[in-house]
């Protein structure tokens, strides 16, 4: 990665984006793989867990092997550290409310449309909130806020072309609550990481800290989270499906689908350093971050078509791809109006 760390340099902030796009393209296909094409394919809750279990662990190893444990621990009980004790229970939220969107009875397109494009408005009204407590001292520019109508418009390509028939959310009260925590554990964590980057003077932590802090805590809490289900399931003897399923994932795991957790740790680390990369605002980076994996997304599609016959990117998808690169050209045009600004330390 390059070595350039000033905040208005745009090689750096394209790095991060570019190993995004790769960790998710490697995250689509082992989702589909494990639990579609695979010879012994398991379920969804089985690859929740065993993928959740090795992307913990591999953080764990890239702390430990760039030695950033040295300075994680200094900080890990420390005053300043709480707000991002808090965002790695929102991160602890996040990741299974995820995956527990694909498995309602609502098309996974619905859920990945409404995903993205919540995170896209919250990025936007998070900036609004930190600009009126004159935390985020720097104005949207129009290119920004006209970047979220296109990136809107591109993950709801799909409800405009006829598949408005799948949208049935709003009759779940399950699928309502399980979206209400995400909304509301990402824009949690949004917000913390943007005071984080806004105030990075008066704080004095660098974005490697806040990311080790935050997914070591993450990690801690499924883990808790899992051996509670698991003592539940034991003592009760419950016959619900999906809490024997996380009994059995956690005492048999898989050693492939807990391999697959690699990509899976690189989306976590890309995701966190584009969301804080310094001198861009939390519009600037929700949009960009919500493109890539749009065009991950599709990528990865593509190559499951390719791999397995399985069906290849619509023409709804396709037709999106117009309204990324507008709301990319946006962003560019937004990346050439900034000047240099304060360091961005990794």
């Amino acid at each position: 990665m390059s070595k350039t760390e000033s905040a208005g340099d745009t090689r750096r902030l394209i790095e991060l984006c570019f190993g995004y796009f790769l960790a998710y393209i490697g995250t689509g296909v082992a989702v589909k793989y494990f639990t579609l094409y695979s010879e012994n394919p398991i379920s969804e809750v089985g690859f929740l867990i065993n993928n959740t279990a090795g992307s913990s662990a591999f953080v764990f190893l890239v702390v430990a092997a760039l030695g950033w444990y040295r300075e994680t621990f200094k900080h890990l009980f420390t005053k300043k550290s709480w707000p991002i004790i808090v965002s790695g229970l929102c991160t602890a939220i996040v990741i299974p409310t995820t995956t527990l969107m694909y498995l309602l009875p609502i098309s996974v397109m619905v859920a990945m449309i409404i995903m993205r494009g919540s995170i896209i408005i919250v990025s936007r009204l998070v900036d609004a909130v930190q600009i009126r407590q004159g935390i985020l001292k720097k104005k949207v520019s129009w290119e920004e806020d006209l970047s979220i109508v296109f990136a809107l418009l591109a993950v709801g390509t799909n409800i405009f072309f006829g598949q408005s028939k799948d949208f049935d959310f709003v009759q779940h009260p399950t699928a309502l609550t399980i979206m209400g925590f995400y909304i509301v554990a990402y824009a949690i964590r949004i917000y913390i990481m943007n005071v984080y980057k806004n105030s990075a003077a008066s704080l004095k932590l660098e974005n490697k800290i806040f990311f080790s802090i935050e997914q070591l805590w993450a990690s801690f809490l499924m883990v808790l989270a899992v051996i509670a289900i698991s003592v539940w399931t034991s003592l009760t003897q419950s016959d619900s499906n999906p809490l024997q399923e996380v009994l059995r994932s956690a005492t048999s795991p898989s050693a492939l689908a807990v391999v697959s957790g690699l990509p899976y740790a690189a989306v976590a680390f890309f995701s966190v350093f584009i969301f804080m990369y310094r001198g861009r605002t939390a519009t600037f980076a929700g949009v960009l971050n919500r493109l890539t994996s749009l065009i991950a997304g599709t990528i990865s599609t593509l190559i499951l078509s390719f791999a397995y016959q399985s069906r290849p990117p619509s023409v709804r998808e396709w037709f999106s791809f117009f309204w990324i690169a507008i709301a990319t050209a946006l962003l560019a045009r937004s990346e050439l109006k900034r000047k240099p600004q304060v360091t961005c330390t990794v």
